[in-house]
């Protein structure tokens, strides 16, 4: 598929240009975090093959690693059944979070107790 037939095919219309990204290890498919791109920012990940997201916070793109260097390689982009969110599979460099942690999923905040047994 060719970079002009990908575009078409996402729907950034419906979050006002925003698309959500879950970004996972390709070799080990664990979540490393979700962000969100834009038309540009999915340009330039295709041309560099590192991702670059929006920073809704910022309100500007960042390319993941520019100031660490925990860069993200891209491997594989999917696109869920509604055309409005991607799986992005990479190679990460270094660590995913801003905390140092391997990935941005790291705070356990409710886990189902076991029943008991009568």
């Amino acid at each position: 598929m060719t970079k002009k037939e990908l575009f078409k095919k996402i729907n950034f219309r419906k979050l006002n240009g925003l698309v959500p990204v879950v970004t996972q290890d390709f070799k080990t498919n664990k979540v490393l975090m979700l962000a969100f791109v834009t038309r540009e920012a999915l340009k330039k990940t295709l041309n560099d093959d590192k991702m670059t997201y929006w920073s809704r916070g910022r309100k500007k793109l960042w390319t993941k690693g520019e100031t660490s260097g925990h860069f993200q390689l891209v491997k594989e982009i999917w696109l869920n059944c509604e055309s409005d969110s991607l799986l992005i599979k990479v190679k990460q460099i270094g660590n995913v979070c801003h905390t140092g942690n391997k990935t941005c999923f790291f705070k356990k905040i409710y886990e189902k107790r076991k029943e008991k047994r009568n």
